[in-house]
């Protein structure tokens, strides 16, 4: 059944006009009146409804019965990362809201070939943010991971909550993420992984001073879209 996210209130037994972003994704399936659907609105839980009108760029709905069914994962996961170049981030975002990630932080770290301020800095966060919505439509996830606005590493770092830290790292003395995620509790966690060429020692350190663990993920360098993938699956698949 085709899913869609509408981010207004919902209730069951109502007739609304869906937002211009759903009515939009309607009109373009081809749907029809009498279609029946599934609607969220990241509050929790999905509500099923039936097509009752097409406009020419309007789509009304019945909204039927809530089911209050979640299908995140049981560890609340973080990723904050140095922003892949080209396209490499919005495959990222879709692929981490499919494993399950919480939110995903956008860094501007020294060696970040990607260097975001200012309007062209909102204009991607709200791309990849619509894309985190379609993969969540696409992966039955009702509530939605947020994008939040990029910020330079020493920023992000004096806004971090409580939870366990976990940093991505090629330096001696690290240990497998897996050993380290033994040893914390089952609350959140963040992990943090570097742009293309890694994170400079002194960010490294910064990191460290502010109880990041070092962790590796094996002998072989991923790419930096792929690590914080496989991090994120290791942290979520096998919670």
């Amino acid at each position: 059944m085709p899913r869609f996210h509408c981010p207004m209130p919902l209730a069951s037994g109502v007739l609304l006009e869906l937002p211009a972003g759903a009515a939009r994704h309607v009109q373009v399936l081809r749907l029809q009146p009498g279609t029946a659907i599934t609607l969220f609105n990241g509050e929790g839980g999905e509500f099923e409804a039936t097509i009752t009108r097409m406009g020419r760029s309007d789509v009304q709905v019945q909204v039927g019965a809530h089911t209050p069914v979640e299908r995140e994962t049981e560890r609340v996961v973080h990723l904050a990362l140095g922003v892949p170049a080209n396209e490499r981030m919005d495959w990222l975002v879709e692929k981490a809201t499919e494993l399950g990630v919480a939110s995903i932080q956008p860094l501007l770290a020294e060696r970040s070939v990607l260097k975001l301020k200012g309007e062209r800095a909102e204009k991607k966060r709200a791309h990849w943010q619509g894309i985190a919505v379609a993969a969540c439509e696409q992966c039955g996830r009702n509530r939605v991971p947020e994008v939040r606005e990029s910020l330079a590493l020493p920023d992000w770092i004096r806004t971090l909550g409580p939870g366990a830290r976990f940093l991505l790292s090629l330096q001696d003395g690290t240990q497998p993420l897996q050993q380290a995620l033994a040893a914390v509790d089952p609350g959140p966690v963040t992990f943090l992984s570097g742009p293309e060429g890694g994170l400079t020692a002194a960010e490294e350190a910064a990191a460290l001073a502010c109880g990041f663990v070092p962790v590796t993920l094996g002998s072989r360098t991923l790419r930096a879209e792929t690590a914080p993938l496989a991090a994120l699956a290791t942290l979520t698949l096998g919670a």
